[in-house]
Formats: C-alpha cells, sequence, structure tokens
C-alpha cells in the first residue's frame, strides 16, 4: 500500500512539473470574424465580435497541451471599427502583462480588416521582447471549416516557443508566420488571406513546430523611441489616396480639418499630379506634415525620384503601406516635426 502511495505521489509531482513547465500564454480577444457568428453555417453573413473569449479557447482542442492559457476580453467589435483609443489600451495592457511577468507570450484574437495596422501598432510601441502574436479569421466561427480554431491553435504554438523571442509583433494566419511590419492583407474573402509583398513569411508552423527562416533587421519593440505610457491619445494623422485625375479636395479638405499630418497614397512611386502638389503645398505651408506614400502593393517611395523632396517639404514612406505609414507617422510625431528625423524613422523602423 506504501509502494502504491508512493507511486502515485511521485506521478502527482511529476505532473504537476510538467504543468509547471508549459509556456504561458495569455490570450486577449478584441473581436472580429474569429469570434463571429452567422444564422447559417454555409453562408458568408455574420456578425463580428459576436462570442466570448472563453467559447474561442474551448473550440481548439489540445490548446491546453500546447501552454498554460489564460484570457481577457480587451474589446468585442469588428475590426473595421477598431480605434486608436483600443491601440493604447492594448498597448498598455501588454506592457503591463510582461512587467508583472503574468505571461511568457501574448495572442491576440482581431479581425482582419485592420489587423496589419494594430500588429504595426504594437509592433513600435510594446517595450519587451517577449512574443505578441495576432491571429484572426476568414470564416466566422459557426461556418464550415472555419479557420479560426487552427489559426489560434498555431497562433498559441507561435507564442509559447522560445525561438520567437526577439522577433517582434508577428501576425500567424494559415500557418505562415509574418512580422508586423511587413504584413498585409491581400484577399477580401480567401482564407490565405495574408502576405509579405515585399520579404515574404517569416516562417511556418505546422504539426505543432515553429520553423523561422529569416529575421526581419527593422527595429523594433524597446528598441524604437515610441514609448506612449502616459499618452491617452496621438496626433491626428490622414491618408489621402490619389487616382487619375484626382482633385485636390481630400488634401484641402483634411487640412482644414485641422490634422497634423497626412499620408498621400500617391501614384507609382508616390507621385502627384499637379492639383495635388499644389495641395501639398499649401499643406506645408499651413504647418501640417506630409509624407509620400503609394497606393501600389509593393515595392518602395524612393527620395528624389520625379519628385524634389526637399523643394516640396516632403518625406517618403519607404515600403511601408500608407495605411502604416500612416502609423508610424502619429507615433513619430509624438517625438519630433523635424522632417528630417522623421525621415529617418521611415528608413529604420
Amino acid at each position: 500500500m506504501k509502494k502504491l502511495l508512493c507511486v502515485i505521489c511521485s506521478l502527482m509531482i511529476c505532473f504537476a512539473v510538467y504543468a509547471q513547465q508549459l509556456p504561458r500564454v495569455k490570450i486577449l480577444a478584441t473581436g472580429g470574424t474569429i469570434a463571429g457568428k452567422g444564422a447559417s453555417a454555409d453562408r458568408a453573413a455574420y456578425k463580428a465580435g459576436s462570442l466570448p473569449i472563453r467559447d474561442l479557447i474551448s473550440a481548439v482542442p489540445g490548446i491546453e497541451k500546447v501552454a498554460e492559457i489564460s484570457g481577457e476580453q480587451i474589446s468585442n467589435v469588428g475590426s473595421q471599427d477598431m480605434t486608436v483609443d483600443i491601440w493604447i489600451k492594448l498597448n498598455k495592457r501588454i506592457n503591463e502583462i510582461f512587467k508583472n511577468n503574468e505571461a511568457d507570450g501574448i495572442v491576440i484574437t482581431h479581425g482582419t480588416d485592420t489587423q496589419e495596422e494594430t500588429a504595426y501598432f504594437l509592433s513600435l510601441t510594446c517595450r519587451y521582447d517577449l512574443p505578441v502574436v495576432l491571429t484572426g479569421s476568414m470564416r466566422p466561427a459557426t461556418a464550415i471549416s472555419a479557420d479560426g480554431p487552427k489559426n489560434l491553435y498555431d497562433a498559441v504554438t507561435v507564442a509559447a516557443s522560445p525561438n520567437s523571442k526577439g522577433r517582434g509583433v508577428m501576425v500567424v494566419f494559415s500557418e505562415n508566420i509574418f512580422d508586423g511590419r511587413g504584413v498585409e492583407k491581400i484577399s477580401t474573402t480567401h482564407v490565405d488571406a495574408f502576405k509579405s509583398p515585399n520579404s515574404g513569411p517569416l516562417g511556418q508552423v505546422y504539426d505543432g513546430k515553429v520553423v523561422y527562416y529569416m529575421h526581419d533587421l527593422r527595429k523594433a519593440n524597446k528598441n524604437t523611441p515610441f514609448d506612449i505610457t502616459g499618452l491617452d491619445k496621438l496626433p491626428n494623422v490622414a491618408v489621402a489616396e490619389l487616382y487619375a485625375d484626382a482633385p485636390s479636395t481630400a488634401i484641402d479638405a483634411y487640412v482644414a480639418s485641422g490634422v497634423d499630418g497626412i499620408v498621400v497614397s500617391g501614384l507609382g512611386n508616390g507621385n502627384l499630379n499637379k492639383a495635388n502638389v499644389e495641395a501639398v503645398t499649401r499643406a506645408i505651408a499651413k504647418g501640417v506634415t506630409v509624407c509620400r506614400g503609394s497606393r501600389v502593393v509593393s515595392g518602395r517611395v524612393t527620395l528624389f525620384d520625379e519628385t524634389d523632396d526637399a523643394k516640396l517639404g516632403t518625406f517618403v514612406a519607404d515600403d511601408l503601406s500608407s495605411q502604416k505609414a500612416r502609423i508610424l507617422l502619429m507615433l513619430g510625431l509624438t517625438q519630433t516635426k523635424d522632417k528630417k528625423t522623421l525621415q529617418d524613422y521611415f528608413f529604420t523602423y
């Protein structure tokens, strides 16, 4: 009897040690399609952000073997309604979790519409090198072959991997691992909805394995100057997209509304037609900071091509999409309005 009790105690101790050795991953839920609920499993219509985080976790078999899971509901919105306020709330909570040693990694469930923007914002403002991984789904939780549970399982696997430390904020989708800076949503409906057009994925996650092929060399996390601790709002920056024969209406209206900065999503290599060159000139004369981006999905906007940036008073977004250039400009303006320094930010982060 004593021997049996000893064996049982030993097994219990071993189980306890094993359980303690699992990485601690905290899931922060914001809503989105992954928490969506539809009236029919075979129809696209659904309401985003309908399911609470406990339902998302319970729908993923085996996740408890990957990590010690805990969860919090930060918001419950479709990501078309994502706001700067929620970004700041996420940033503060993430930094608090790591400061207080509440988790070894964090997964954020998020709608796909603005997932790439949230990822880049957090990659610039989080002050810790521990893994932060965003994921979501293209099909609601009630759909046939919902992709959310697999993406969530993979995201937890990546967040729990010791090899994920120091890689900045990442996005995991369809077994690919993307850096928060380069990832873009490239499909409105397909489940394989994300790519990094300029660099490709950092790696892949499959069969419970995490494999990295490359490392983003851009500075991120605590290696940026964008510590927003204590801030409850950011400078107001807008995006004005150009097209053939575009008038200056958008830029003029943004200036009149009192914005601090504008990213012009220009043509080709960030080119502006005559009407918008004149609008940019007026904007800069009124103290508005202007960055030249491009509506083109890949490549970069270069200095001194068809546009003389020194003469015009602009600087370029490099290879950032216009929506991500907006984020960097918002954060950059919390530090300075000096154009040379702002340009250096775009080449560094």
